[in-house]
């Protein structure tokens, strides 16, 4: 006599269940899922926790929308490396834009899996159509889109609402990893030229210029980043954070339930040149130090640390818990924590 097999799946709770796919988070393991059963299928657009690994980006060779002028028609030594760089993350901005465009014509019960059980190629913003109630979002790019030196450090994180709300850049020209020999030597006794203040040489040879391009670009990268999720904001009202990264650790924008809700109340502005948000007047306060070494060994040459706040924001400029708590992670952590005890720069830029 046959023995009756009972699936004990079956038996759960539609709240456990959702709670192990939660749990899975990543939208092509979800997708995997669907494919279950009907069950599985009407539960996974109920998932609240929302991971997009995005594989590969294509650039759009046609697009010329976000081109910075030609090189030729710069007037100084300073216009033409900054066009070299803006140049440099033209291509990545424009394929940031085509992955996460959106394509009207998709069929939304295709968005997770093909037949065959496949990831099909869709952008996030087709793919996230067929969940319902999603409250946190990652999405995760193959790479950053700031093309910098081997050797270069550059980090960015960046908070918005319809605008920039604050913005903090980790750079250094090199960064040398620890020698295992020498990891428990004191760091206590800075070099002797340091003082504390920005050597001469930081103006004479290049270092501050280079530190502006470093700042411009991050704030570009940033802001094109927040104008191309505007799709994903306004058809998910239900989301309370909102995390666009990418696998190198460059740059992470962030967006939680308050910046969110200011999104849709109040649009936002757009610059005239490309498709990115318009990025306000701001002030700055910039820390360096010719050489930083930091707790683990790692040493980072030239460190450059920029805290930014819109101009017209009601938060102090001046105040750097946000900066020094939550904006990297370490060592780089305790790079931030080291600079903001230097003396401190003030600068300002102008809405561009």
């Amino acid at each position: 006599m046959a023995v009756e097999q009972i699936d004990h799946l079956d038996h759960l709770p539609d709240s456990i269940l959702l709670l192990v796919l939660n749990k899975i988070s990543d939208v092509k393991s979800l997708g995997r899922c669907s494919l279950v059963s009907r069950r599985f299928h009407s539960l996974v657009p109920q998932v609240q926790n929302v991971v997009v690994r995005v594989d590969c980006v294509i650039s759009d060779d046609d697009n010329s929308s976000l081109k910075p002028p030609s090189s030729a028609a710069a007037s100084s030594s300073f216009s033409a490396v900054l066009n070299l760089v803006i140049g440099g993350i033209v291509k990545p901005l424009q394929a940031l834009g085509q992955l996460l465009g959106t394509n009207r014509s998709s069929s939304a019960s295709s968005l997770l899996m093909s037949k065959q059980g496949s990831v099909t190629h869709h952008s996030p913003t087709q793919v996230l159509r067929s969940f319902e109630e999603i409250r946190y979002l990652r999405i995760e790019l193959p790479s950053g889109e700031l093309g910098i030196d081997e050797g270069v450090l550059l980090k960015w994180r960046a908070e918005f609402g319809s605008t920039l709300d604050n913005c903090a850049i980790l750079g250094a020209s090199s960064v040398i990893q620890p020698n295992l020999n020498q990891i428990s030597q004191s760091i206590e006794s800075p070099e002797a030229e340091d003082n504390g203040s920005i050597p001469e040489s930081f103006y004479t040879n290049g270092g501050l210029k280079l530190r502006v391009v470093w700042t411009i670009s991050s704030l570009i990268a940033a802001s094109a980043r927040h104008y191309l999720l505007q799709p994903i904001i306004s058809e998910h009202k239900t989301l309370k954070s909102l995390v666009l990264t990418d696998s190198d650790g460059q740059g992470v924008l962030c967006m939680n339930k308050d910046q969110l809700e200011e999104l849709r109340v109040k649009p936002l502005s757009a610059s005239s040149a490309s498709k990115r948000t318009l990025v306000p007047a701001l002030n700055m306060r910039l820390w360096y130090a010719p050489s930083l070494e930091l707790p683990d060994g790692t040493v980072l040459k030239g460190a450059t640390l920029v805290a930014i706040r819109p101009s017209e924001s009601k938060k102090d400029v001046s105040d750097v818990n946000w900066i020094s708590s939550a904006a990297f992670e370490e060592p780089y952590e305790s790079a931030v924590k080291m600079l903001v005890k230097r003396k401190t720069y003030c600068l300002e830029m102008n809405s561009f």
